[in-house]
Order: C-alpha cells, then sequence, then structure tokens
C-alpha cells in the first residue's frame, strides 16, 4: 500500500455532541446495551473483555446498580469502523490512511474557529448545589481490581484559564470520586493544566476550575493531544467542524462549556490542600504513580443533562486499548506535521505505535535524500511538541517499511542496524510519573525525565545502492497477490 493511501479524502464531521455520535454508532449496529451492572466490578470486567480489541462494540451501561435511574455510561468509542465515523471519514480506510487522511484536511492547514457564548443549553436542565451535590451517584466504576477507589474521570477533560495571560485550556486529566463533593484532580508537570494551578499558587490564589465528564468525542480527543502553550483546544475543534462550539458559562467561576455537554462539574483547585489519591491502572500497565496525596477539585455546583451518559475511557496497558487507538490516529498525524514544519523532507509514515500507549514507541520512513538525514528525522521526532512526552524509543527507516506495522518495524531495527553506530541517546527528557522506571530517588526529588534512544535503521547512506536487496514484493506483486490469491485467507 503506498504510504499516501487515504491521500485527498474529505473529512465531515456529522455530530456535535455526544448523543448524536451515539445514534451514528447504532445506526451502523457497534453499539451493544447492558442493563444491571454494578460499577464495583462488572463495568472493570466488560472493560477488560472490550478495551483491548479493536473490533469491540462501543457498550453503553443503563440501569446501573446504586444509580439513579436514566444515568448511563458509555465506553469504547474508538474502535470498529466507528472510529472512522468520529473522525469524519469513510469506514474503509485503514488506520494509517485514516490518521494520513486526518493530516491532510485538519493539520496542513490547521484553522481554528473561536467558540461562542450562548445563554442557555441542555447541560442547564439540572443545576445541583449545595447539599444537592453529590457525584456518588453517577455510574463511576472502579476500573482495575487493584485501583485506589472509583474513577469518574477517565474520559474527561477540565477547562482551565491562565490568571496572567488569560488564555483558556482544556486539559484531559483523571479524576477519583473522594467523597460527594471531591473529586482528584491529577496534573503531570509541564502540562498546561499544571501551569496554572503553579500560576494561582504562586498569586495565592484558588484555581477555577470545570470538569467536563461527557463530552463531544473530539472535544475530549482534543483535550488529551499536544495543542500549542496559548491555544485554547476547543477553538482547533470548532475549526474542524467549520463552526463554533456553543459554550455557556460557569454560575460559579465564570468558565466557559459546552452547552450540550452531558455532566459538568464546576469549583476550585486550592494548589495548598491535597488528598490521598490512587493507585490507579496507568496506561504504561502498571500503577507506577502510586497512592500519594494529590491536590483535589471542590465542587460548587454539578450541572447534567436529562439520563446524563457519562463517558469512560479507562487505559488498561500492557498493549493496545482505546486509549492507545484513537491517540495513534491523532498523534501520528500531529508528529508527521511536526516534523515536516520543521524542514525534514520526503517523511512518509509516521506511526506512535498502541503498544507503549501510542507515547512511547515511534516509526519513521523516509525516502533519504542526503547523509544525516535519518538522524534528523529521528532527532526532531523525539523532541518536537507532539512526541517529547514520555517518548523512549523513536525507530527511522527507508520507506520501502511500513511502519505501522510493528513486525516491519522491528525487523528493520534487527536488519539494518549496528547498535553500537545506529543508536544515539538524548538525556534528561520529559517523561511522566506513570513510566515505572522512574527510580524512588527520582520520585522522591521529583526528577521525571529519562532517555530516549533514536535508532537508525535505515540503510547507510554512503552505501545504500550496495546495501543488499530486500526480498520483500514490490507493491506491484503485493497488490496482484492479494488480487488474484487473498480469497485463500478470507474465511480464517
Amino acid at each position: 500500500m503506498s504510504p499516501e493511501s487515504g491521500s485527498n479524502i474529505a473529512g465531515k464531521i456529522a455530530y456535535d455532541d455526544l448523543r448524536e455520535w451515539l445514534e451514528l454508532a447504532d445506526k451502523i449496529g457497534e453499539v451493544e446495551y447492558v442493563k444491571g451492572a454494578n460499577w464495583q466490578e462488572d463495568i472493570g470486567l466488560a472493560a477488560e473483555a472490550v478495551l483491548r480489541e479493536e473490533t469491540g462494540p462501543c457498550v453503553v451501561f443503563e440501569d446501573v446498580e446504586g444509580c439513579p435511574k436514566g444515568f448511563r455510561l458509555l465506553m469504547n468509542m474508538f474502535a470498529g469502523t466507528r472510529r472512522n465515523m468520529t473522525l469524519g471519514f469513510p469506514t474503509h480506510l485503514s488506520k494509517w490512511e485514516l490518521s494520513n487522511a486526518y493530516r491532510e484536511n485538519f493539520l496542513i492547514d490547521q484553522k481554528k474557529c473561536e467558540h461562542e457564548i450562548v445563554d442557555d443549553g441542555p447541560i442547564f436542565e439540572n443545576v445541583l448545589t449545595g447539599d444537592d451535590i453529590d457525584v456518588t451517584k453517577f455510574p463511576a466504576p472502579v476500573w482495575h481490581e487493584n485501583d485506589g477507589g472509583r474513577y469518574i474521570g477517565t474520559g474527561t477533560y477540565s477547562v482551565t484559564r491562565d490568571p496572567e495571560e488569560g488564555w483558556l485550556n482544556a486539559g484531559a486529566y483523571r479524576a477519583q470520586v473522594h467523597g460527594p463533593k471531591e473529586v482528584g484532580f491529577l496534573t503531570a508537570r509541564g502540562h498546561h493544566g499544571y501551569i496554572h494551578r503553579e500560576k494561582y499558587k504562586a498569586q495565592g490564589k484558588k484555581m477555577p476550575v470545570c470538569m467536563v465528564l461527557g463530552g463531544d468525542p473530539l472535544s475530549f480527543y482534543f483535550g488529551g493531544t499536544e495543542t500549542p502553550y496559548g491555544e485554547f483546544e476547543l477553538d482547533y475543534v470548532g475549526g474542524l467542524r467549520g463552526k463554533p462550539i456553543q459554550m455557556v458559562e460557569g454560575k460559579v467561576t465564570g468558565l466557559p462549556f459546552p452547552a450540550n455537554a452531558e455532566i459538568v462539574l464546576e469549583g476550585y483547585v486550592d494548589p495548598e490542600e491535597t488528598m490521598v489519591e490512587g493507585p490507579f491502572g496507568e496506561w504504561t500497565g502498571h500503577y507506577a504513580g502510586g497512592k500519594e496525596p494529590r491536590t483535589l477539585l471542590r465542587i460548587e455546583a454539578i450541572y447534567h443533562r436529562n439520563d446524563p451518559i457519562l463517558l469512560g475511557v479507562p487505559p488498561m496497558g500492557q498493549g493496545p486499548d482505546e486509549l492507545a487507538r484513537y491517540r495513534a490516529v491523532m498523534r501520528s498525524a500531529m508528529l508527521k506535521q511536526n516534523i515536516i514544519d520543521a524542514g525534514v523532507p520526503d517523511v512518509h509514515q509516521v506511526w506512535c505505535h498502541e503498544t507503549g500507549g501510542s507515547r512511547m514507541l515511534h516509526g519513521v520512513s523516509i525516502k533519504q535524500r542526503y547523509p544525516g538525514h535519518s538522524r534528523q528525522a529521528g532527532q526532531i521526532a523525539a523532541q518536537c511538541r507532539a512526541a517529547a512526552y514520555a517518548s523512549k524509543y523513536v525507530i527511522v527507516t527507508d520507506e520501502d517499511v511500513d511502519v505501522t506495522r510493528l513486525d516491519q518495524l522491528i525487523w528493520a531495527m534487527m536488519v539494518r542496524t549496528d547498535p553500537k553506530r545506529s543508536i544515539d541517546f538524548i538525556s534528561n527528557a520529559w517523561d511522566s510519573p506513570a513510566d515505572p522506571m522512574l527510580t524512588p530517588k527520582q520520585r522522591e526529588v521529583g526528577d521525571m525525565t529519562h532517555s530516549v534512544a533514536v535508532i537508525d535503521a535505515c540503510r547507510p547512506f554512503d552505501w545504500k545502492d550496495q546495501f543488499p536487496m530486500s526480498n520483500a514484493p514490490s507493491p506491484e506483486v503485493a497488490r496482484k497477490a492479494e488480487e488474484k490469491f487473498g480469497y485463500l485467507m478470507k474465511n480464517r
């Protein structure tokens, strides 16, 4: 398949909120409904059974034990053919074609459409304040057997405002249920929400926060990707749709949030106040973050629609899951564009591998044009905006390798490298607290850094024309084999 397959396919988002998305997923037959499950164990068990499979259904839990009638939880949006629908593209595109089409439609000339403040919206159908505040009534589950509690915020993003510069941020930060009026607010060092919190702390102030717990899928995805400093993620979502997101202002903080969101918690984070949070099964497949005092959101208002839908996107770790799947498609597109924007020519494929949470392993294929081209591509890929956080390995290959396939990527690394000559190391790179390889000493002193390996798995440029020929079929032969004898594997 050509690395540029899927080009020139226009994307169009056909929904405005989570309910409209669910209707579309239902129409293509990819939704299953489960009644009467409990949040203590059942929903977590279902997640183990479903989320690791790329073709698993979207699951909606109804009539959850101990929760009000009509309160629902939805999980596994980004799988099956609905992943393409979610980004507004035809269902026949492969994951690479989807990523590249997304890049060409939305990232090459990335547009913003500033949000619009309106007076009212469905989110105000229910306004809870004072003694009526109780987050425990929502179907927040215990996702993993050793989690420290219920996690209401996995498919969530929080809106904050920079107290010095005034810009808005929407960041995806997890939230544990601590009590009826308190949930965790965990931000990693260097992320925009963390920067905002530290600025409020320096001013001796509490930070206003609006936490969206059931939003438009695109808004959640953008909350978990790397938008430039000073930019509001939801204005880019508006740019994707070609129209502004309609937002209302919270009655306590004045912060904006989507008028058609499902559930929003509004309140304040005191940078000096903490509560023990965790442990939580991280995207790295470990309980690396542990159980520690961390900041929390004290809730002063809850807003929710009638029959609200809580969005759940828990990390499962130890291989691909929904979190890794959507990140792979979107981050790979962003990383390719970052490398191109830095001036690197002839970049073919880029893939942020689902194994490793689409953060730790990146494959880049190029058509070599000059000595050092491969090292340049690898170094930039390792440290640019889309991939700098928690990146560990970047493997650069020639254009004949399909880097979306883990087997081909590792094959190139094994047969086209000499370990001593082919690997460069970057020291003191930005790491995640979820990394289980951070030493106890590093955690004690707050040293969230690690090394990154940039592996040059291209044919050596100065003798690449003498490098042994690969016995892999040409694209033409591969296509002919599929057309003539592919039927032999169809029913396997």
